[in-house]
Order: structure tokens, then sequence, then C-alpha cells
């Protein structure tokens, strides 16, 4: 009996002994409900005067571009550039054959010998009929008397009528004589005259022809990049048809459609005398806008904007991302559009580590260093100091507990 209350025995004073472990054991202290912050990424406000920059895209042009024609037709003997070939002064572009330019160059040349020539020979025939003008009125006064002298001796019965008509035909075929002579002497400085108009049109073919010969080989003048070549050696060719282009890589410009909004700005700045410059995104060539274009369209003008420095790479008709910095604007903080809430608000952190919404007026955005663009804001609320909270929280509301998390940088140390 004894040994079956032993089980029954322990049992009771374990069961004793948990009660009195359970109503002796330390109570806990109650757990209290903590409030979130959020780790965010913060920026100081610093008020600055920053040039907003204006994003566009110029076609690269080349306003010295120049053509070389064929002065003559004929075919092409000579040409050793190619296209994108560099060139210096006075290098050989192109040569025509010798034989399809000499031939009309020695006609004019001719022409001109040939005009020369008739034009002595007038002069000399003018000298020869004057002084055969002079010897023929002798004749003719000699005539005249000899027929008064007839005539006088008819009176006399001293001669025949037969006699005094043939003095009378004497007098006039020396009387014709004289008119004729005077009318070839009058017509001297007509002929005259018009040898030497037609000598001037002779001299005139002839120093085409000798500029047409001089351009039959053309030469860089200036140096330059070759654009487009139009012929290969051997090719013939009409007088005028374009046989390559050069243009001077130093000289190339940019045009770049400017929105209307902003081109008043920057034609006044133009108008004040002040540089209005621009760099392709990569920042690896520089311009300065130099001028508008004549016209403009609906999207506004044409800003022709000058290469400033080195040219290399660079070709016209290429399409390049331009920044084109507008005049400063005073009292605007850059900050990043992950800051940014709709278009017009940001929240700041407090002193308390709260979110507090601040609306802020957009005026432009700023090219930073690393290439991409932050925006420019202004409110009368964003102080020296106020800390602008950059990290964008889609649950972001007013009053929400924030923290300061380390930066990316530290975080990676």
């Amino acid at each position: 009996m004894t040994r079956r209350l032993i089980p029954i025995v322990i049992i009771i004073a374990g069961l004793l002994v948990f009660q009195v472990l359970r109503m002796t054991r330390p109570e806990p202290e109650p757990v209290g409900q903590t409030e979130r912050a959020w780790p965010v990424q913060v920026m100081s406000v610093a008020p600055a005067s920053l040039r907003p920059a204006l994003p566009v895209y110029g076609e690269v042009t080349a306003p010295d571009l120049m053509t070389v024609t064929a002065s003559v037709s004929g075919q092409v003997s000579e040409r050793p550039v190619g296209e994108g070939e560099a060139v210096n002064e006075g290098d050989l572009l192109v040569a025509m054959a010798p034989a399809d330019v000499q031939p009309p160059l020695r006609q004019a040349q001719a022409e001109v010998a040939d005009l020369a020539a008739q034009i002595r020979s007038e002069q000399i025939r003018a000298q020869t009929d004057r002084k055969a003008l002079a010897r023929e009125q002798a004749v003719r006064d000699s005539a005249r008397r000899q027929l008064e002298r007839t005539r006088s001796l008819q009176g006399s019965n001293l001669t025949s009528q037969r006699d005094v008509d043939n003095a009378r035909d004497a007098l006039e075929q020396a009387e014709l004589a004289v008119t004729l002579r005077e009318q070839n002497i009058a017509g001297h400085p007509a002929t005259l005259a018009s040898l030497e108009a037609r000598l001037q049109r002779a001299e005139a073919a002839l120093a085409a022809a000798r500029r047409d010969a001089e351009r039959a080989t053309a030469t860089a003048p200036f140096p330059g990049i070759v654009a487009r070549v139009e012929v290969a050696r051997g090719d013939r060719v009409t007088a005028g048809s374009p046989l390559l282009s050069l243009y001077r890589p130093d000289a190339m410009e940019i045009r770049a459609r400017i929105p209307s909004a902003f081109a008043r700005d920057l034609d006044a700045e133009l108008d004040r005398g002040r540089a209005v410059e621009a760099v392709s995104e990569d920042r690896r060539y520089q311009f300065r806008l130099v001028r508008f274009a004549g016209e403009s369209d609906p999207r506004g003008p044409l800003g022709i904007f000058r290469l400033q420095g080195d040219s290399s790479g660079l070709r016209p008709g290429e399409l390049v991302p331009l920044v084109v910095f507008r005049p400063p604007l005073e009292n605007v903080v850059a900050v990043p559009y992950s800051a940014l809430y709709g278009s017009d608000d940001l929240y700041v952190m407090t002193d308390e580590q709260r979110m507090h919404r601040v609306p802020v007026e957009r005026v432009g955005q700023v090219l930073v260093e690393d290439g991409h663009y932050d925006a420019l804001v202004r409110s009368d609320r964003l102080n020296e100091g106020v800390r602008i909270i950059t990290t964008h929280l889609p649950n972001a509301i007013e009053g929400l507990k924030v923290s300061v998390a380390k930066a990316p940088e530290a975080l990676a140390e």
C-alpha cells in the first residue's frame, strides 16, 4: 500500500514546487509601442546665384563650306584627296586634263591677236587715205582748171566740144575720187571703234579662258577637311559640275532650336554684350551664342553657336546634345529631382526630426558635374541651413518621423 502512494506523493510534490516557482517568478515590464523613424538623406539649403541649363539638340553646320566646280568641260586627270581627309593650304585637290584646257585658251589668244592686227591695219589705212586725199584733191583742182581753160578756148573756137566734154568727165571723176576718199576717212573712227570693241570682248574671253585654265587645277585655299567627293580620276565632266567640297573645321557652327520662352532672354543678353555659353552634354566641346537666325517658326528661332577651341570629332550634319546656360538667377537652390513631390512641393526636416511640406517654385534646372540635372527651386521658406529631405518616400506625409541615414559612401567605408 505504501509503495503505491509513493508516485502519487511525488506528483503532488512536483505540482506544489511548480506552483511555488510560478508564484515567485519576477514580473516582466510591460512592452510599450514605439514609433518607427524612416531613414532619409538630407541636404542643407545654401541659396546662391546659379545659371539654369537649357538642354537642346543642335546640328553641326559648316558655313564656310566651299564647293569646287569644273571650270571647263573635260576629263579629270588628278584627284589625290578623299572624303574626310585633312588638307593644308595649297594642297592639290583636283586637276583637269591639259588637253581639254589649252585649246580654248589658245583660241582666245588667237582671236585677240587677230583683232589687234586688224586695228593696226585700219590705222595704217586711215593714214594712207589721208595722204591720198591730199593728192586726189590736187588732181580735182587741176581738172577744174583744165575744164575752165578748155571752155575759154572753145569760146575762141580753138577747141572742140569733145575736148570740153572730156575735161568735164575728168573733173567729175576726180571729184568722185575725193568724195569716196573723204567717205573712207569719215568711216575710219567707227570702224576703229568697232574693232576695239571686238578686241575688248576678245580680251575678256581670253581673261575668262586664262581664269578657267588656272581653276582647272584646284588647290586648297585654307587648311580644311574634304567633305564630299563627286568625281574620280578619269571621269568626264561638264563645265560647272561639282567636283568636291571643303570646309574649315575651326569655323564650324551649331544651329539649335531655342524655345521662344527662353530665346527672348538670351537675345537680350546678346544685346547687353554679355556672353551666352553652351557645352555639349559630355562637356567635350564649348560653344558661344553669336546670333539668332533671321527667321523663326512657332517652336522658336534657331540659335547659331560658334565652336570655341578644338573641333576634332565633329562633322557637319551631326546632331549634338547641347546645354545652353541661361542668365543667372538669384537666391535659388539646386535640389535632386528625388526631393520633389509633384512639381511644386518638397519636404524639410524639422528640429523634431519630422517631415514638413514646403511649397516651392520651379525656375529651371542646373547641370551637375557628373552630367545629370538638378531642379532649381525658389521659396521664401528655404533659408540658410534648412535641411531638405532628398530621399523620395512613397508614404511621405506631414509629420512623418524620419532620421538621418548615413551616406552611401560612409556605409561603403
